[in-house]
């Protein structure tokens, strides 16, 4: 028998685990004691949360981010190869979407491993819900391009197929950048473009808004450092 590989979603943020992880996910985790993890620190703090404290330093944990290369993905699949349950481990919210692990997904299906996806928060989805935008027709972007000027000709890109195709497209950012991201829109867009903002959501200090560019440059929000999701 082949081990599973299993899915695992992770809080958004520093709130109760109970409040976005459901019973049935940590239930299904608690057997596991093989874990392929983004970040080892973090990955140890939410398990332990999750049931495992006093039985840390039982686990094994591997390492698999986006500098991982393609045998240390190969050392894991050998492992589910044996007959050992994996749990993937996303850094918040799911594993392999705008995460490391879909490498690992992907050879589990190849070599017949089963993969179970467990069930647990998306800001992208999350954010997309309580955008009042077009839920049946998206597309989620992911990041944007780190140079200012490819950044911006993406943006008006964006922009003006959102606005013909009535198709939501769904942008995140490295947190740091967010504010030069929301300059872009503002510099870039027009003013009767709507523009969802979603920032730290699941978290006490969520915030949840969708404005045309003219009302958010009369009143932009701090967002450096905060987890962001952005919908045109």
């Amino acid at each position: 028998m082949k081990g599973r590989l299993f899915l695992i979603p992770a809080p958004l943020g520093d709130g109760q685990i109970s409040d976005v992880i459901p019973a049935g996910t940590i239930d299904a985790i608690s057997p596991l004691t093989h874990f392929a993890v983004e970040e080892f620190r973090s990955a140890r703090r939410y398990l332990s949360k999750a049931g495992f404290k006093g039985k840390i330093d039982t686990l094994q944990f591997y390492l698999l981010n986006e500098h991982s290369k393609a045998e240390e993905t190969f050392e894991i699949i050998e492992l589910l190869n044996s007959g050992t349950d994996v749990g993937l481990i996303s850094e918040a919210g799911l594993p392999a979407i705008a995460d490391p692990g879909a490498n690992l997904v992907e050879s589990a299906h190849r070599h017949n491993i089963e993969v179970r996806p467990l069930t647990g928060p998306s800001s992208i989805f999350l954010a997309l819900m309580a955008s009042g935008k077009n839920g049946q027709n998206f597309a989620f972007i992911g990041y944007l391009p780190a140079k200012t000027e490819e950044r911006r000709v993406k943006i008006k890109e964006l922009e003006k197929y959102a606005a013909k195709s009535g198709q939501s497209q769904i942008i995140i950012e490295t947190p740091y950048r967010n504010d030069s991201l929301l300059a872009d829109f503002l510099q870039i867009c027009s003013e009767s473009t709507m523009l969802t903002i979603a920032s730290e959501i699941t978290n006490e200090s969520q915030f949840i808004k969708t404005k045309s560019i003219g009302e958010w440059k009369r009143h932009k929000p701090e967002l450096n450092k905060k987890p962001c999701v952005f919908i045109l």
